[in-house]
């Protein structure tokens, strides 16, 4: 069978920072009564893979998808066991995260974790939200150091005010955190290594208080990353839409795509290239499985590599994200 796009369950993560705003705003099921933090939209983790649900291969996983499948996805031949390269979420912040920060790749192994390097888009956020990054100018690791000790290192990171349609990239190595009233778009490379600094002396969800892990972080974190900003970039008119790159690394190129009137756009793909498009706000109707895919807010679609190049017909107001591989259709 060729391949087609596909859309995934998605899979709702307590966390006890999280909220009920993915129901409010994008209409997910949300299991439970307890607070949701993450909704993992597309996911190859040993802790959560996720399911097909349209076309022939619905109730298929991810994990099925790149074993017999792999090549036509990624556009390459795939090495034994080998993952999907991102994971890509929605987060709801209603309060603040720990502050945090994931391992850098040259020091990951050697502290039995896995590098994680990510972009934020902020989809939603309340009046007065923040968000710390990075450090302020002068923090030294022994004044870092001191003031966890004293329940006062939120003191040293610089903090950002964030508003709905800005993005923040987040290298691995960069100490961070979420504020409270944040609803996020997160693409990340696939780990889920996170070492907690501070967790603002709260309880978890069972009732006692989170691990924290001061020693990977000391070892992971940048200090010489200081005051690092929002994304900043410039929109050009292309294809009857307006486009703005977000970011450009190895690990993934990500742009933001609007589009004030209703339009048939093309995906914008590189050729042989797979894709991810999320959308922010508005609407997308594609061709899938001989059928045709609709998309609202909230919705994620993975278009494999040798998929035809495809036309979006997009609402009038429609907000998009488009993730593909840095250099064509290689991924590692």
């Amino acid at each position: 069978m060729n391949p087609y796009p596909v859309t995934f369950e998605p899979q709702f993560k307590e966390r006890v920072w999280g909220g009920c705003r993915l129901s409010e705003l994008f209409g997910k099921s949300l299991p439970g009564t307890n607070p949701i933090g993450e909704s993992w939209e597309i996911t190859d983790r040993p802790e959560g893979v996720s399911v097909i649900r349209n076309g022939p291969w619905a109730g298929r996983t991810l994990r099925w998808l790149l074993e017999h499948h792999g090549a036509a996805v990624m556009g390459r031949p795939l090495s034994p066991g080998e993952r999907f390269p991102w994971l890509i979420k929605i987060l709801d912040a209603r309060d603040d995260l720990s502050l945090q920060v994931h391992p850098p790749a040259h020091r990951a192994a050697a502290l039995c974790g896995e590098p994680k390097t990510e972009m934020w888009y902020f989809a939603a956020v309340d009046p007065g939200s923040r968000i710390y990054v990075g450090l302020k100018p002068g923090v030294t690791r022994g004044e870092f150091e001191q003031r966890v000790a004293d329940g006062s290192v939120a003191d040293c990171f610089h903090v950002e005010t964030p508003s709905r349609g800005d993005a923040m990239f987040v290298p691995s190595g960069r100490v961070h955190a979420l504020g409270g009233g944040s609803v996020v778009f997160e693409v990340q490379q696939n780990s889920d290594t996170t070492y907690r600094v501070f967790d603002w002396n709260r309880k978890g969800l069972d009732g006692r208080p989170r691990e924290l892990h001061l020693e990977p972080s000391l070892a992971s974190i940048d200090f010489d990353d200081v005051c690092p900003g929002l994304i900043r970039s410039e929109w050009t008119s292309e294809a009857g839409a307006l486009r703005r790159p977000l970011v450009r690394h190895d690990l993934f190129h990500i742009d933001e795509w609007r589009s004030e009137t209703a339009a048939s756009i093309p995906e914008g793909r590189p050729p042989g290239s797979l894709g991810v498009l999320a959308v922010i706000h508005g609407g997308i109707r594609l061709p899938a499985a001989d059928d045709t895919l609709e998309l609202g807010a909230g919705g994620f679609v993975l278009i494999p590599a040798a998929a035809a190049p495809l036309s979006l017909d997009v609402l009038p107001g429609t907000t998009w994200l488009q993730v593909t591989p840095s250099s064509g259709h290689r991924v590692s």
